[in-house]
């Protein structure tokens, strides 16, 4: 059976939650972010566990997707703790965080494990999340400390 490919498209800091929670344990290559300044838009390409895939049942593959985050009516990009001369180093997602700033901007915060930040300024919360091509088996399931 084909996995389903994932597309949403989030508008409100409510539909970002539900797009953060599809990407937890998602993984990133510093070599697949993309500030694409003129277009005013932020790519990040990543590998996303497919955790809708597991919660079917017992029987389920743990599979992998590769997967477009994409941000649109960027005005600024800023990170800390990611040294981009370092293309082969792996980013774990951990979550995007949100809020609204004093001149109604959004600032968003793509936040991965060891402190590294991917801080997103933009006009308004326009975000999708583009699953791409097949997934593919995985024998890990990320774990959890609890």
């Amino acid at each position: 059976m084909k996995a389903k490919k994932l597309k949403l498209l989030a508008k409100t800091e409510e539909d970002l939650k539900v797009v953060s929670a599809h990407l937890q344990d998602s993984i990133a290559s510093i070599s697949d972010i993309a500030n694409l300044t003129k277009n005013r838009m932020f790519l990040l390409q990543l590998n996303r566990f497919m955790w809708e895939d597991v919660e079917r049942g017992v029987f389920r593959k743990n599979k992998r997707i590769r997967t477009i985050l994409k941000f649109e009516h960027v005005l600024k990009v800023n990170s800390k703790n990611i040294n981009q001369a370092k293309k082969d180093i792996f980013l774990d997602f951990l979550t995007i965080e949100t809020n609204i700033m004093p001149d109604n901007n959004y600032e968003m915060k793509i936040v991965f494990a060891g402190d590294s930040i991917i801080k997103i300024v933009s006009e308004v919360i326009e975000v999708t999340l583009d699953d791409q091509g097949e997934a593919w088996n995985t024998k890990n399931i990320p774990r959890h400390k609890e």
